[in-house]
């Protein structure tokens, strides 16, 4: 009993930030295709910032990674 709370408490560890992250890459992306349309210039600045979420999942994942191990 006790492996399968410390697998599930691993797989909320990097389900949940997964979540958050698809939710603002959705609302980053959107303005950035938008912000594109206007100024074709910014298109480093849209991949900086659609790719900041993604340290949420390589968080969860350090996490998830510690659970496991350390569990």
């Amino acid at each position: 009993m006790e492996k399968a709370i410390i697998a599930l408490a691993a797989a909320i560890a990097i389900s949940v930030p997964a979540f958050a992250t698809a939710m603002a890459q959705r609302a980053i992306g959107s303005a950035g295709v938008g912000a594109l349309s206007e100024k074709p210039e910014l298109i480093g600045s849209i991949i900086i910032l659609v790719a900041i979420p993604e340290t949420l999942v390589i968080l969860g994942f350090a996490v998830a990674a510690i659970i496991l191990l350390g569990g």
